[in-house]
């Protein structure tokens, strides 16, 4: 004959711990309303009776479950890829596992992922690239997860983070083209509500021509977007002006592979007609024909340094400085000089 053996209830943990059911919820949730000698008592008799708790609860001792959490928009180029690597490869060298958020293009659904990491009891959150709106930096720090900015800064809450000087970037990368011979030249930004980074880059791109006494011609500013797509729009719209140009820097390598692209189709040399520098150096501006004259972020770096930067807040509950990173301009063959 077999008899079935009942497996312990949360009910079961309540009574012989002499609280509440709800109590034990809360525990097992790692919300508060309890004293410190509750909970280990109520952790006790889980394990004692033998409780089947998921790994969460199980590293409520601890109060550990080894887990980052990244949000991120809705992955359109490949920018996202390299920092997912520096972040993915440093944490599991440290035993973390990592759960991937995508939030939507403008974070449309953050507060919702931030929640559900609560939930989940992450140990820290890394966010990538989002707009830093007011109502979610509160959350995130109301949330008491250690969190790290990645590409992206708040500058009304203190929330640390690591990203390249996106204004010094875009200035430097507009002096290059100065710098061999170009006066005429255009910009193939991003969103214009992209306070992050298509306004730092637009800014720094119009100061490099200020200091250099060269002409602002709005007609030769496109901001469409980021991706390959809207490059190619951004190209179109150019070269439908009634407006000489000999270079362009496109704040993004997807949007500059974009504009190759339709260079090529309209039979218009690249670096011969017109010459372009990116930003970013991802794979894709390598795997460009020709290979693609960029700005080099660190993205890979910047992935690892944000996971270095968290665990040294989840560990040590220290407060960490935000970092600069440093940038550099990849010379390959699209930019010609004049």
């Amino acid at each position: 004959m077999n008899y079935k053996i009942n497996k312990p209830t949360i009910k079961d943990v309540a009574k012989k711990s002499n609280v509440s059911i709800a109590t034990v919820s809360r525990i097992l949730n790692n919300l508060d309303g309890y004293s410190e000698d509750t909970r280990k008592k109520v952790l006790d008799i889980m394990d004692e009776i033998g409780y089947q708790r998921n790994a969460v609860a199980r590293n409520l001792k601890v109060k550990e479950t080894r887990t980052i959490g990244v949000l991120l928009p809705r992955v359109s180029t490949t920018y996202y890829v390299e920092i997912l690597n520096g972040i993915e490869d440093f944490a599991h060298l440290n035993n973390y596992s990592v759960i991937i958020c995508n939030v939507g293009i403008n974070g449309e659904s953050n507060l919702e992922y931030l929640s559900v990491l609560s939930e989940r009891q992450v140990d820290g959150i890394i966010v990538c690239s989002l707009p830093p709106k007011d109502e979610f930096c509160k959350k995130v720090i109301e949330s008491n997860i250690p969190t790290i900015f990645v590409s992206t800064l708040s500058y009304r809450y203190s929330i640390p983070y690591v990203k390249v000087d996106d204004y010094q970037a875009a200035y430097s990368a507009t002096c290059y083209l100065i710098e061999n011979g170009h006066k005429e030249i255009a910009m193939l930004g991003g969103a214009k509500d992209d306070i992050i980074a298509e306004v730092p880059r637009l800014n720094g791109f119009i100061q490099a021509l200020k200091d250099n006494n060269i002409p602002i011609k709005e007609n030769l500013i496109k901001e469409k977007g980021f991706s390959f797509r809207e490059g190619v729009e951004g190209m179109e719209e150019l070269l439908k002006e009634n407006e000489k140009f000999t270079a362009i820097f496109a704040s993004c390598d997807d949007s500059a592979v974009g504009a190759l692209s339709l260079a090529h189709k309209r039979g218009i040399k690249i670096p011969e007609d017109i010459s372009i520098i990116g930003y970013d150096n991802t794979n894709i501006a390598e795997m460009a024909y020709p290979p693609l004259t960029t700005v080099g972020q660190p993205l890979y770096e910047m992935g690892k340094k944000s996971v270095e930067m968290l665990i040294k807040r989840i560990s040590l509950n220290e407060k960490v400085e935000s970092i600069i990173m440093p940038f550099e301009i990849v010379e390959r063959e699209t930019v010609k000089k004049i």
